[in-house]
């Protein structure tokens, strides 16, 4: 995708300039692909230096506006902004987590007028390239990821919700994680329902079985770090194979149940290294079928707006909303 115009262009090079210095001048940009929420460039300065930019601006961001995005009481608002960011960042690097090293925030408009962040260019392949192209190779870095989603697992917070909030001394919407999902997931449901004939034809089945699935959750105190929507594609590899975990800025104290639902979800048959000993089923359950139905509503929501690719996304929305409705029977 092209540079949408050139102040953006503009932003990048005085940015880019200033984060790595020593004479050096903007030779090109590249949008990556994948985000949704923030613009992602890579950008290449005259001495073959690189590095990776984030903006956060609402002309970057393909999601339809909805009420309560900028409400960060809750847990799923959409994770948007340099503040998230930092907070993320910092939270993970704490722990141990390899996230890429920020080279330069801008909040103030001392390049442009959208918060930026300049980032360390991670130019490994993703975990999902690596999969995709060799499992034996990518068994080790499985096994680094399983170390830091330990550490992610090890810290407990005195609440839940997104890491910038609680670490400031705020709280969250709700009266425990059980409560913020199931609420979201009729929300869910309701959106979806209002787009699919399928899913407003089995929506009271669903609805029944979201209420059962919370029912049998036990109380608990204790909220982990998760990242929210861990897929491979969310994580790099740099070239020592080590994991470099990426859009951080939805990292919030959670059940970890939340993390391994995503997890399963997306890495199938090669999530089993990555499994510890003693989630709670119940979670897990209730957290299936709510992560179901926020990938079908999600996707559906997204391509009312003009996301580019359609069809992928599209795919994901069909291919979740049968296995929610295959959840319900």
């Amino acid at each position: 995708m092209a540079i949408e115009t050139e102040a953006v262009r503009a932003q990048l090079a005085s940015a880019g300039q200033a984060a790595l210095g020593g004479g050096r001048r903007l030779a090109a940009v590249r949008r990556l692909a994948g985000g949704s929420k923030k613009g992602v460039y890579r950008l290449l300065m005259d001495d073959a230096t690189t590095a990776v930019a984030y903006r956060w601006d609402r002309s970057e961001n393909y999601w339809p506006a909805a009420e309560g995005d900028d409400d960060l009481a809750d847990p799923f608002s959409p994770g948007l902004g340099l503040d998230l960011f930092e907070a993320a960042h910092a939270r993970l690097t704490g722990l141990g987590v390899r996230v890429p090293a920020i080279r330069l925030v801008d909040r103030e408009g001392a390049h442009g007028p959208a918060d930026l962040a300049v980032v360390e260019d991670v130019r490994g392949e993703s975990l999902e390239d690596l999969l995709a192209r060799d499992r034996r190779a990518a068994a080790p870095v499985l096994a680094r990821l399983g170390e830091a989603l330990e550490a992610m697992r090890g810290h407990r917070a005195p609440g839940y919700g997104k890491v910038a909030v609680v670490d400031e001394g705020g709280r969250s919407h709700g009266r425990s994680c059980e409560e913020v999902v199931l609420t979201r997931a009729r929300r869910d449901l309701a959106e979806a329902a209002a787009r699919d004939p399928r899913v407003a034809q089995a929506r009271d089945q669903l609805a029944a079985r979201l209420s059962a699935l919370a029912e049998a959750v036990r109380p608990r105190a204790e909220h982990a770090v998760v990242h929210g929507e861990l897929g491979p594609d969310h994580v790099l590899v740099d070239p020592a194979g080590q994991p470099v975990v990426i859009d951080i800025e939805g990292t919030m104290y959670f059940d970890v149940e939340w993390e391994h639902v995503f997890l399963r979800i997306r890495l199938h048959e090669d999530y089993r290294p990555l499994e510890p000993a003693g989630l709670d089923e119940h979670r897990l359950a209730l957290y299936l079928l709510a992560q179901r139905l926020s990938l079908t509503a999600g996707p559906l929501r997204l391509l009312d707006g003009d996301f580019p690719d359609r069809a992928a996304m599209a795919a994901i929305a069909e291919y979740n909303l049968n296995r929610a409705l295959d959840l319900a029977r």
